[in-house]
């Protein structure tokens, strides 16, 4: 396992060039993920890493088009975390682009492109209390060098952008691993309500800027 140097990385937003690098490391971090696994539901492994990958490249396509932040940490010119966040006023939020949906529904079914859009809708109802907000839809560090603190370092990040924005209430995330609910308590995120989808069961989490 290759040893980061902690004083060389940086948070910065992601390019373009960045995108097939972030796809795959989405890709490895959200491959079991429960919500995803029961939505994307398939009759064989190979169909559901299909619409896995079909997935997570019109999101990653929505998000640029939408002009929502993308972020990663970086050793240099290597990519090795990313952050992608939804900013809650904007139409990314209110109500998925036609094209997204129309993309989502020929490559993972219409089906399932509904559940995904019911799950996002519910979230938000859930957050209506708290105006304006970001929503991190996803967060993923490369696996050949997790241990590190990399998580923590791209957490320390998003307050970063959070501060940035005046506008912000603060950040929201849902999470369905009890070590993930501790990742995120130790960065101050508290419990605000509890979910499920599909047999799946969660709890949303948000921090407030400080």
């Amino acid at each position: 396992m290759r040893v980061l140097e902690q004083q060389n990385l940086s948070v910065k937003y992601l390019s373009a060039e960045d995108m097939s690098v972030t796809a795959s490391l989405l890709y490895q971090a959200y491959h079991d993920d429960d919500v995803l696994r029961s939505v994307l539901s398939a009759k064989d492994n190979s169909s559901y890493e299909a619409k896995l990958r079909a997935f997570i490249r019109e999101e990653l396509s929505s998000f640029g088009q939408g002009q929502q932040p993308m972020v990663g940490l970086f050793e240099g010119d290597n990519l090795y975390a990313v952050a992608c966040v939804i900013e809650s006023q904007t139409q990314l939020q209110a109500s998925r682009y036609w094209h997204w949906r129309l993309r989502l529904m020929l490559s993972a079914g219409y089906l399932q492109t509904q559940q995904l859009i019911e799950k996002e809708n519910t979230i938000r109802e859930a957050l209506q209390e708290y105006g304006h907000y970001y929503f991190l839809a996803f967060i993923a560090v490369d696996p050949h060098i997790q241990g590190q603190g990399l998580g923590h370092y791209l957490l320390t990040g998003l307050d970063d952008l959070i501060a940035s924005n005046c506008d912000v209430t603060g950040m929201a995330v849902f999470v369905t691993q009890a070590k993930d609910k501790a990742f995120f308590l130790g960065h101050k995120y508290q419990v605000i309500k509890a979910l499920s989808f599909e047999k799946v069961s969660g709890e949303l989490l948000f921090k407030r800027r400080q």
